[in-house]
Parts: structure tokens; sequence; C-alpha cells
């Protein structure tokens, strides 16, 4: 008994506990920045040559990198400003929800071929949401915790390029995806700007 006492020390059991914290916000902050940008890019590389798919993705990768990069200089940026403060950027998710939700409706506009510059410019161009839910998260992480922030979604951008790549066999479920993101995504703002909310302790 003593041996498993040990074992769950209340030490031990807070870092697993802050481990796990960890992954599943950043999980959740990478996965909810992302959805639209999944299907947006499946549909980009139906209409792509096969031999160009990899250097598409490879460009939409560094793309993502620099809006990290971005997100993490904002969150230095505001390092003196209290933690509940930065919370109020939970403002900017709720009226992306609103934004989405009023034009869940729209017409899509098809896809073209974009090769791997233009791919990237236009993934740092549209992912203004992306730093505004990524870098009140990273101020609220810390050093340490941003860090592992960093790794997780490392790992989440593997499985994205593998995810998307395979989906562009698949042009249906492509075209399907395509309208009826739409309709998610209001609701995936709405959590993440709760998300922002219960990390940065606005209201404890």
């Amino acid at each position: 008994m003593a041996d498993f006492a040990a074992l769950i020390r209340p030490g031990k059991v807070a870092r697993v506990h802050g481990v796990v914290s960890v992954v599943v916000v950043a999980s959740l902050a990478y996965v909810g920045a992302m959805v639209d940008n999944f299907f947006a890019l499946a549909a980009q590389l139906v209409v792509t040559e096969r031999a160009r798919h990899r250097r598409v993705a490879w460009a939409q990768s560094m793309a993502v990198l620099a809006l990290l990069v971005i997100a993490g200089g904002v969150a230095e940026a505001l390092a003196p400003v209290p933690l509940r403060v930065v919370g109020l950027a939970a403002l900017a998710p709720f009226a992306l929800a609103l934004r989405a939700w009023r034009h869940r409706g729209d017409e899509r506009h098809p896809q073209f071929r974009r090769g791997a510059v233009a791919t990237f410019l236009v993934t740092v161009s549209l992912g203004g949401d992306n730093v505004a839910v990524w870098a009140p998260l990273l101020r609220a992480a810390g050093t340490w915790r941003g860090l592992g922030t960093v790794a997780v979604f490392a790992l989440w951008q593997v499985v994205f390029v593998l995810a998307v790549e395979a989906l562009a066999d698949h042009p249906r479920v492509v075209a399907w995806g395509e309208r009826r993101g739409p309709l998610l995504v209001p609701w995936v703002y709405l959590g993440l700007g709760a998300l922002i909310l219960v990390e940065c302790r606005t209201f404890a």
C-alpha cells in the first residue's frame, strides 16, 4: 500500500493533471481554429495535381507556423496586461461566431489551383482568427505550458496534413464538408471564446 500511495503523491498527480490540461486545451485551440481551414484546403487539393499536394501542404504548414509565431509575439506583448483583462479577447471569437452565423447560408466560392507561395500568403492573410484565439491562450499558458502547447500544435498539424491529403481523394466528402461546415463554425467560435474566458480566469 505504501508503494501505491507513493505513486499517487499529490505532486505527481498535479504534474499529470497539468500535462493533460495542456494537451486538452491546446487540442481544442488548434482543432477549433483550424476546422474552417480543413475542408478549404482539401477542396483546394481536389483541383490541384497530385504531384503538387505535398508542396502545397508544406506551404500551409509554414503559414500555420508563421501564425503561431505572430500569436506568440502578441502573447508576449500582452504580458504586462492582467490575465483577467486578456480574457476579454474572447470578444473576438464571439464576434466571429456572430459573423459566421449571419453568413452561414452564403454561396461558397469555388476553389482554384494555387501554388505553394499563394497558399502560404492566403493562409497567413486569412489567419486573423487563429491569432485572435491562440494569442490569449498562449498568454494564459505561460512559458512551459506554452512550449507544451506548441508541441501539441505540431502533432496536430501533422495529423491535419495527412488527413487533408487523404480526404482529397474523396471529392464528394469534401463537397459535403464545405456545405455543412459553415453550420458548425459559429458554435466552434463560441466554444473557443468560452475557452479563453476559462483559461484567463476572467470570471473566477
